[in-house]
């Protein structure tokens, strides 16, 4: 009696290399007996009744017109509503609002500042003057008297280093609070795209690995039935039913997954989008950007970085501040005019004044307070120029990573499209031998089970290869939502029946050009 082939095993197999030697071992035992079907001495195999048989290709055709209805949501529209709905986006909006106003406060430090105050006020006084004595020539004041006053005051600053300076620190506050907000949107963008993407991903997933969970069933039940004829071992039906209880144990992952990941969309879009019954299409019609160009080009551009502008802006803005701070060793002149009205019972007390001043203050000496100040503003850029280097590394290694990756992602992708075909002719030809009494059906749906394996990891791939191609053109600061449109457009060219992607008249950037 001829030997059995080894048997692939499913994707999230983790038997023990120890264990698959062991069963190695015990190929070589009867074939497993179709339900009804009869033993062939002469080929070593069992080959399946009509009944049997039947029940497999109602999987492949179930397979087939697997709900082929559905179609993809729209990411761009799902983004679209992720910036109306996303609480961190909002407030990082309001907080650039109140940042704004940093503009208007710094320049009043430059224009008049006008005052008015009065007021009404009684008094008691004794003194010599108010005390009458015998001599008709002392004068003398009254001791109790009411009297109100007003006055307005003008003041104009003629010459202020600091106040001047205080707006170059409000416009690089402003700066800052802008990138900030288009950071914001950059996130969230990726944060939409990665949900949507790993919510898709776990849809086909789920849907590979039911219809794969449905072959092992069938296996399970071939495995079992030979068992009880006394022509299989229990070896082989403990393997089957391991091997479903994998399959059924990776359908419920995949289904958490899928409900996580749309929960995800959901706390920032506000809407739920339906992702189930999406089928699989042709995995040839996929088509991939192969030429990516040299790194040190794509280097070159994340100059445009947010994460690299924001800390320059933030660099530039302590810059200003320093600035500022220096302005503390330098005079300050005022023009201060101002006019007061007082009556009084008190003759005395009652005065209309006229007044006009030029007032020039020199600090001289604060306690070292300026020169501290400075000092502490002067190592505060050398922090964030240090930063600035930072972010600059750090962008260059994301583009290096991501066009690492997509470059091993296009290069997999290929070997697994090789792999299906193999798998798929793998298949073919199990059914064909099986017909002749060459094959029994558990060779059958074994080839059915590697063929939907390799399938999950080319679906778990091209997942990878679309969220790289994402964050390769983040780091560029090149993230817009025609970008978001043309991963959408990828995961429509494997879905089968899916409708053609809608493209948005106008391109919303992302990046600095939200500024």
């Amino acid at each position: 009696m001829q030997a059995r082939r080894p048997r692939f095993y499913p994707r999230f197999n983790a038997a023990p290399l120890a264990r698959a030697v062991a069963l190695s071992g015990l190929m070589a035992s009867a074939p497993l007996l179709a339900q009804g079907g009869q033993y062939t001495p002469n080929t070593g195999s069992v080959k399946a009744d009509e009944a049997a048989m039947a029940e497999f290709s109602a999987l492949e055709q179930a397979a087939g017109e697997a709900q082929a209805s559905s179609t993809l949501p729209s990411l761009p529209k799902l983004f679209a509503r992720a910036l109306d709905y996303d609480a961190e986006l909002s407030r990082q909006r309001h907080e650039l609002a109140a940042t704004r106003e940093e503009t208007p406060i710094a320049r009043s430090q430059l224009l008049p500042q006008l005052s008015a105050s009065g007021g009404y006020m009684w008094q008691d006084t004794t003194n010599v003057q108010t005390e009458r004595d015998d001599d008709p020539r002392t004068s003398s004041r009254p001791g109790e008297f009411t009297e109100d006053y007003w006055n307005v005051q003008l003041s104009q600053p003629l010459f202020s280093v600091q106040s001047w300076r205080k707006l170059g620190v409000a416009d690089a506050q402003i700066d800052v609070a802008e990138l900030k907000v288009a950071t914001a949107e950059r996130d969230l963008a990726l944060s939409v795209s990665e949900a949507y993407v790993q919510a898709y991903l776990a849809s086909q997933r789920l849907g590979l690995l039911e219809s794969q969970q449905e072959s092992l069933e069938l296996q399970a039940r071939q495995a079992n039935r030979a068992y009880e004829l006394g022509v299989g071992n229990r070896v082989d039906l403990l393997e089957s039913q391991s091997r479903l209880d994998q399959a059924v144990a990776d359908a419920v992952e995949a289904e958490n997954e899928m409900d996580n990941a749309l929960s995800e969309l959901e706390r920032l879009t506000g809407t739920r989008p339906d992702m189930s019954g999406l089928a699989l299409g042709e995995l040839a019609d996929v088509s991939l950007q192969r030429d990516w160009g040299e790194p040190d080009d794509w280097i070159a551009r994340t100059v445009d970085n947010l994460d690299v502008l924001r800390a320059r802006e933030e660099r530039d803005m302590t810059e200003a501040d320093t600035a500022t701070r220096r302005g503390g060793y330098y005079p300050e002149m005022n023009l201060n005019l101002s006019y007061s009205d007082r009556h009084s019972e008190d003759d005395l007390r009652t005065s209309e004044d006229y007044t006009a001043q030029v007032e020039v203050s020199m600090p001289l000496y604060q306690g070292g307070r300026t020169n501290a100040r400075v000092r502490q503003g002067e190592k505060r850029i050398k922090a964030d120029q240090a930063a600035v280097d930072n972010q600059r590394n750090l962008a260059a290694q994301e583009v290096r990573k991501r066009l690492r990756s997509i470059s091993g992602s296009v290069r997999r992708l290929d070997a697994l499209n090789q792999a299906i075909d193999s798998s798929q002719l793998f298949l073919d030809a199990a059914k064909r031998g099986e017909q002749l009494g060459l094959r029994d059906l558990v060779d059958v749906l074994d080839a059915r089970a590697s063929l939907y394996d390799q399938r999950i990891k080319y679906v778990d791939t091209l997942g990878n290869y679309a969220l790289d191609r994402l964050k390769l053109q983040s780091a560029v600061g090149d993230l817009n939502s025609d970008d978001l449109a043309d991963i959408m457009a990828l995961l429509t060219t494997m879905t089968r029946e899916a409708e053609p992607v809608e493209s948005s008249a106008t391109s919303r950037p992302l990046a600095r050009d939200a500024r």
